[in-house]
């Protein structure tokens, strides 16, 4: 199993003593899908750069490489945490008032 690189008691400790622990987890979920999708992205563009057009079932050391690399980062979600724990991940509600102009 991966080493954590923060500890996820820690993060709840912090965010219920500045709000809604509740709100946090949210942020960071979404936090966690953008950079998911961005790792997602990196891998795909890197693949394409190497992939061969023969179909053999021969497997290609560049893109097993590749992919080898890719599985040593960090999970999403952590990365989540840490920017949270940090304080760079920050998040706000939209005014209430843009919702009510919304609903009519």
């Amino acid at each position: 199993m991966a080493k954590y690189i923060v500890n996820p008691v820690r993060v709840k400790m912090k965010e219920s003593a500045e709000g809604s622990i509740y709100q946090s987890i949210v942020a960071m979920g979404i936090r966690s899908r953008q950079i998911n999708d961005d790792i997602r992205y990196e891998l795909r563009q890197r693949l394409m750069d190497v992939s061969s057009n023969e179909e053999t079932d021969e497997t290609n050391p560049d893109q097993l490489s590749i992919s080898r690399e890719f599985e040593k980062l960090p999970k999403a979600t952590f990365i989540a945490m840490k920017e949270m724990y940090d304080g760079r991940l920050t998040f706000k509600y939209p005014d209430e008032m843009d919702d009510e102009n919304e609903i009519m």
